[in-house]
């Protein structure tokens, strides 16, 4: 396998990161494996990137990638997020979410 330059702060996650993109196995693409922060805390940076046309999820959830491969290669068509949604959320829910969210920092 051809070295690349790969950059993070944490080796583990680094590792994880090209084991996956490997098996995903799509051009023009990335992961990017966090720690003990929020996918919502740097989704922002990311986006204004001029090169990423696309961002699929931001999530802790477990994550499936939708791959489609033709003659010419493979590419990410899109990505399963989590599970299915088991109720309705209630008032009670949303007071809950809510509050954690204040906790965490988030404006609402």
């Amino acid at each position: 396998m051809k070295s690349v330059t790969r950059l993070g702060n944490n080796e583990d996650l680094v590792k994880k990161a090209g084991e996956k993109m490997f098996e995903i196995g799509c051009g023009h693409s990335f992961l990017i494996y966090i720690k003990n922060a929020f996918p919502i805390n740097i989704i922002q940076r990311i986006s204004t990137v001029p090169e990423v046309v696309n961002i699929y999820c931001a999530t802790a959830n477990p994550v499936q990638v939708l791959i489609a491969e033709t003659g010419q290669g493979r590419g990410i068509m899109g990505v399963i997020d989590g599970f299915k949604p088991q109720g309705i959320e209630s008032n009670e829910d949303e007071a809950s979410r809510k509050k954690v969210l204040r906790e965490w920092g988030y404006k609402l």
